[in-house]
């Protein structure tokens, strides 16, 4: 199965996050146990692609520091994509919530 993971909100959160400023996401802090339910899927056999927005409002280049934040946080994956549309609502046949899917 190929599947396309979020990282912020999703596998990793924000501490005391001030939204009047812009975001800095090297400041984003790792949800260890949505990562090992991840890497487990990975390890099944799974195709695992994290696809995020980062820089895609701003137009700012986030991929080594995210990329580098996946790789410290032994995050198993084959792929990472920038570009991920912002939006607030996403509809689709296959979408999951990650606070569902996680049991948050």
């Amino acid at each position: 199965m190929l599947i396309y993971i979020d990282i912020d909100d999703t596998i990793c959160y924000y501490e005391n996050l001030d939204k009047t400023k812009k975001m800095d996401y090297s400041l984003a802090k790792p949800y260890v146990e949505r990562i090992n339910k991840i890497n487990k899927l990975f390890d099944d056999g799974h195709k695992i692609v994290y696809w995020t927005a980062r820089g895609t409002v701003t137009q700012k280049l986030w991929f080594n520091i995210t990329y580098e934040q996946l790789k410290n946080w032994k995050c198993k994956f084959h792929e990472l994509r920038m570009g991920k549309p912002a939006y607030d609502l996403f509809i689709d046949d296959k979408n999951i919530n990650s606070n569902i899917y996680f049991n948050d």
